[in-house]
Order: C-alpha cells, then sequence, then structure tokens
C-alpha cells in the first residue's frame, strides 16, 4: 500500500513543479500519477544501466553527472506519457531537484516511508 501513497505523492510533487517551473509541464493529476508510475518503472529499469555504463564519467564528475542521467530520465518519461512534457535538459535537471526536494518534505510530512 506504501507505493502507491509514494506514486500519488511523486504525482502531487511533479504538479507543485509543473507550476513552479517553466517548461515543464503537467496537464492534469492523472497524467502525472501515470508519469509518476512510468517514473518508477523507468528508475527501477533503465536508470542502473545508465549508472552502471557511465560510472568513469560519474567518478570524474565527483557525482555530479547523476543529475544528468536523472535529467535524461524525465526526458524519456516524457517521451512516453502524454500529457506530461519536459522541455530541454536544464529543465529536466532543475525539474528533478526539485522534484527531489519536495517530494521528500511530503513523504515527511505523511510518513510513507516509515515501517
Amino acid at each position: 500500500m506504501r507505493w502507491l501513497a509514494h506514486i500519488v505523492i511523486v504525482g502531487v510533487t511533479l504538479l507543485v513543479v509543473s507550476w513552479i517551473l517553466p517548461g515543464f509541464h503537467v496537464h492534469s493529476f492523472g497524467a502525472a500519477v501515470i508519469a509518476a508510475f512510468v517514473l518508477g518503472v523507468v528508475n527501477a529499469i533503465v536508470r542502473p544501466i545508465l549508472i552502471v555504463l557511465t560510472f568513469p564519467i560519474t567518478v570524474l564528475t565527483l557525482g555530479i553527472f547523476l543529475l544528468v542521467i536523472n535529467a535524461v530520465m524525465y526526458l524519456l518519461v516524457s517521451a512516453v506519457v502524454p500529457g506530461f512534457q519536459v522541455h530541454g535538459l536544464m529543465t529536466a535537471i532543475v525539474g528533478s531537484i526539485i522534484t527531489s526536494i519536495v517530494s521528500s518534505i511530503l513523504h515527511g510530512i505523511f510518513g510513507v516511508n516509515d515501517k
């Protein structure tokens, strides 16, 4: 049941980010929840592969390249999910940072990560 709460929180977070950040558009709550679900699947399957493939670059940049990998995940989800659009790599990087911050705050407020 926690996974459903997590998806809803990330969906709400995506809506907040679309309100804050120009170039980051979510057309409805349904699109946000679908984007959150697809983002979770992509992060579970594609992201680890990219991290392994780009490990030397990540080490050279002291981990900063992971922001680019997160942005690529957002751009990939944007290409797949209708109603969720991210325009540009820099928008995706800033959007992923804001999503992480807002999502952490909401998870703390609602206690979703508590066991």
